[in-house]
């Protein structure tokens, strides 16, 4: 039966008592226990422990009262109050992009069925338009490669042309500038679509991060030589096992976009040290930081923080970088410095 079925019918579906019907029941209940439980402790008070001095029977009432109001309070909350713990716990994994959440209840209380099957006919129906999505947007991406690699190719056919004007010269420049980052972008949206539809690390070997970090700083001599750019680099010899392809996209994007944000003349500082059972990577920019609002979406897809930068990037890069990080069981962060600009930290487990 499909869910919204079943949700239509949990929502037909009668039921005597409902979760107001059983509080009234159970609050009227639990007053006369409290009433009889010190009507019985009188009783027994005056039968088998007699005392000098007599008891009123409101101090009892209230004692008895107060003792039993108390545990059958607390029974009564975990029975109401757990469900909506529950499905508060479940919507804030959804707020953050799980939508393989579920959620069962064993409760005969006819709302708290209709609420959880509700919750899950929409977690369903977004992990289903979440998938759609995903695989129109790497169908489309993987159909748009070849003809935009074609045009980047024509384009430096004509760049190498001799006959060109300046204004057709800066065309043609314009031209390869927006086919490559089209490229990267189809390149960057197959990679996550297919590290999304991943479970487990593939490709693993053992390598040494500190030689593999500085593969990527030479890499990318050319963005910190052309903005002045001082790198302050202390990197520990550190072994690690897992897909060192993957792990490339991880330094390639953290320290290129430290140099993105980083002011011509300044410096980024970048560090790799063991911590006992952990390594750690940390790169940081002497940029304007990140808005304390933005902080918790910036590894979003597509998200970009600074629309000043919004034409050098396409939002993809630290969506790729938590991905290959999860799949690694490792994590990454990100935080602004009390003086200026971000840090973002990689924690990665040793070999064993």
């Amino acid at each position: 039966m499909k869910k919204r079925e079943i949700f239509e019918e949990v929502r037909t579906r009668t039921n005597r008592f409902g979760l107001q019907t059983r509080l009234v029941l159970f609050v009227t209940m639990e007053i006369e226990l409290c009433v009889l439980v010190a009507l019985g402790i009188d009783a027994l008070l005056k039968r088998f422990v007699p005392l000098p001095f007599e008891i009123p029977l409101i101090l009892e009432l209230i004692s008895v009262s107060l003792l039993v109001g108390i545990l059958v309070t607390i029974q009564l909350s975990r029975y109401f109050f757990n469900p909506i713990k529950k499905l508060g716990e479940a919507m804030g994994k959804v707020a953050d992009g799980d939508f393989t959440v579920e959620l069962n209840s064993q409760s005969s209380a006819k709302e708290i069925q209709e609420i959880y099957t509700g919750f899950n006919l929409m977690t369903h129906e977004l992990r289903a338009t979440e998938i759609l999505q995903l695989d129109f947007v790497s169908s489309a991406s993987h159909e748009f490669k070849t003809p935009i690699s074609a045009i980047e190719g024509y384009a430096a056919l004509l760049q190498s042309g001799d006959d060109l004007t300046q204004d057709q010269r800066e065309c043609v420049e314009k031209i390869i500038f927006n086919t490559k980052r089209l490229s990267s972008l189809t390149s960057s949206i197959l990679l996550l679509s297919k590290l999304e539809n991943q479970e487990i690390p593939t490709n693993r070997t053992k390598f040494l991060v500190d030689e593999q970090i500085r593969q990527s700083i030479v890499a990318l001599e050319s963005q910190w030589e052309r903005k002045n750019i001082n790198l302050d680099v202390d990197l520990c010899e550190a072994e690690y096992y897992g897909n060192e392809l993957l792990m490339r996209h991880v330094w390639d994007n953290l320290i290129s976009n430290a140099i993105k944000f980083t002011p011509e003349d300044s410096t980024v500082k970048i560090r790799l040290t063991k911590k006992l059972t952990k390594i750690v990577f940390s790169v940081e920019d002497q940029g304007p930081g990140i808005p304390e609002e933005s902080l918790r979406h910036v590894f979003d897809k597509f998200y970009q923080a600074d629309s000043a930068h919004k034409q050098e990037g396409n939002g993809l890069g630290l969506a790729l970088v938590e991905k290959i990080l999860t799949l690694e069981k490792g994590s990454v962060k990100a935080e602004n410095m009390e003086t200026a600009g971000c840090r973002f930290t990689v924690t990665l487990r040793t070999i064993k």
